[in-house]
């Protein structure tokens, strides 16, 4: 696993419970290289002086290198976490209820504490969910993602709507389709 160590006086955000980590906030990265390089890896960041400070979703290319998980050093990051995360960020906001044309919000990353995550419901036809995967961390996950909004809303129907430039900053290839269910209607697919 990697190991991210935060250098002395940058704890400060995290234990503000910021979940953003950025590269000059970083004294070192411990771990294989594979690992290193290795999109959407989870880490495990500490302080200067060896505490937990946080569970992250790491990044290489970024200059957001990691994002928080979770601040709860008894908590996993599996397939679990997202489901309750999703869970809750879904019973904030359900029943699907979108008018037509106006997408539903479902889903607001860091908001929602799924950092990258954005999902929202269209009332377009059998309805269909719209995803970005806006981090490397919540992309290395996108299939337990794209399970779990399907079991949780009982909408089939998956799209990745893609944010071309916020993907590159993250160093992640762009791609926009379907990720479950149907094609979507052009309405639908024009939004990228």
């Amino acid at each position: 696993m990697l190991i991210i160590t935060i250098k002395q006086g940058k704890e400060k955000s995290l234990l503000d419970k910021d979940p953003w980590i950025y590269l000059s906030a970083i004294e070192r990265v411990d771990g294989k290289f594979h690992e290193k390089m290795k999109f959407g890896a989870t880490c495990l960041v500490r302080s200067s002086k060896g505490e937990f400070l946080a569970r992250a979703g790491w990044s290489p290319k970024s200059q957001i290198r990691a994002r928080v998980w979770s601040f709860d050093e008894s908590e996993a990051v599996d397939h679990a976490m997202f489901k309750r995360r999703i869970q809750a960020a879904l019973a904030k906001r359900l029943p699907l209820n979108a008018k037509l044309g106006k997408p539903q919000r479902l889903i607001n990353a860091e908001e929602d504490h799924l950092p990258g995550l954005v999902v929202e419901y269209h009332a377009i036809h059998d309805g269909f969910l719209a995803c970005q995967f806006q981090a490397a961390g919540v992309d290395a996950w996108k299939v337990a993602i794209v399970k779990t909004l399907i079991a949780e809303t009982g909408c089939p129907n998956v799209y990745e709507h893609t944010d071309y430039l916020m993907r590159k900053a993250e160093g992640l290839s762009g791609g926009a389709g379907v990720l479950a269910g149907d094609e979507p209607p052009a309405d639908l697919s024009s939004i990228r």
